[in-house]
């Protein structure tokens, strides 16, 4: 392609992300200054490269698949954070009480309120996670939270109901001599040593220690067994672009943004900073653009990804994770 053609395919695939309507010959000719004939030999060659194709309701052309594919590798350019934008994601950066998980998550619904598209978290936490401390919250007479907090500050926690005849207090202590003895320990051994080294100690100090031993059990086995997590953010936003107006499409797309095996195809793994999956190649949905970023901090690997229509801001959306990988770079220094 020379280029005036670039040009034109350019503002054809970012007209049609800012207006959802085909982009017509005459908004073209008036554009580039050239003749209705040239316009549309120029758009014959492009839609013969198969990068914009004829909707099917008009005369205009939209991009395709390839096409946007060719814009976001050739011809797209990030797009710097409005002032607004970049000071509600400073103040989620700047907030040194919020652990990293907590932290991405807040980032994720700041950048779907921005963008009206879905965020979605997946993650996976490190072996090398070790015991700061398990705390027990009663919540009344018969209900407590168990905390499980680690030295990469990740945080656990799992609600019990415990009968009548257990004394709380029997449970707290317990707790402290867990953490007396266990703290540094790494997670995945947590259950051999509380079975050969607390269980002994507990049968001598507390009453009815095998209900209250079950309870720590648990909490630490839902630990481990739970490394791997996810959170969506903005299910619904999708729901408002204009190509989700039909209701099967609707219920589809719903139905996989709730499925966690079906979430998990977008956990690709690559060495790209920032990886733009569109259409079929997403293994996710036909329809929808997906731009992800992986990470690795604190003990924890993960994926951020932002999920939209095929036709996305792509610039925006990449200078956001731009600006969200440059944070957690300086995080990890």
């Amino acid at each position: 392609m020379d280029e005036r053609q670039r040009g034109i395919l350019k503002e054809i695939v970012e007209c049609y992300i800012k207006e959802a309507k085909p982009i017509g010959s005459k908004y073209l000719c008036d554009k580039f200054d050239c003749s209705s004939a040239t316009i549309r030999n120029e758009m014959a060659f492009l839609e013969k490269l198969g990068l914009i194709e004829k909707n099917h309701i008009s005369s205009g052309r939209v991009p395709s698949e390839a096409g946007y594919k060719y814009y976001v590798e050739n011809l797209m350019e990030p797009k710097e954070l409005t002032g607004e934008d970049m000071l509600k994601l400073q103040t989620i950066f700047s907030n040194q009480n919020l652990m990293v998980s907590d932290a991405i998550i807040e980032c994720l619904e700041i950048i779907s309120d921005i963008t009206n598209y879905t965020s979605i978290s997946l993650g996976k936490e490190s072996e090398l996670n070790t015991l700061k401390q398990i705390s027990i919250i009663p919540l009344d007479a018969e209900h407590i939270v168990a905390l499980v907090c680690t030295d990469k500050g990740i945080v656990k926690n799992k609600q019990f109901t415990i009968p009548k005849t257990i004394n709380i207090k029997e449970i707290v202590k317990t707790s402290e001599i867990i953490n007396k003895m266990l703290v540094g320990t790494p997670i995945a051994n947590i259950a051999e040593r509380l079975e050969y080294e607390i269980k002994p100690i507990i049968s001598q100090q507390v009453k009815q220690y095998e209900t209250i031993y079950d309870i720590f059990y648990n909490a630490f086995n839902d630990f481990v067994s739970s490394k791997e997590n996810f959170h969506v953010v903005g299910s619904a936003k999708m729901l408002e672009q204009p190509e989700y107006n039909d209701s099967n499409e609707i219920r589809k797309l719903v139905a996989k943004l709730e499925d966690e095996d079906t979430i998990r195809k977008i956990e690709k793994k690559d060495d790209k900073n920032i990886s733009i999956y569109i259409g079929k190649e997403t293994e996710f949905d036909d329809n929808v653009t997906i731009i992800k970023t992986n990470y690795s901090l604190g003990g924890e690997k993960g994926t951020i990804a932002i999920v939209g229509p095929k036709r996305m801001e792509y610039d925006r959306v990449v200078g956001l994770l731009n600006i969200l990988n440059k944070w957690l770079e300086e995080k990890g220094e």
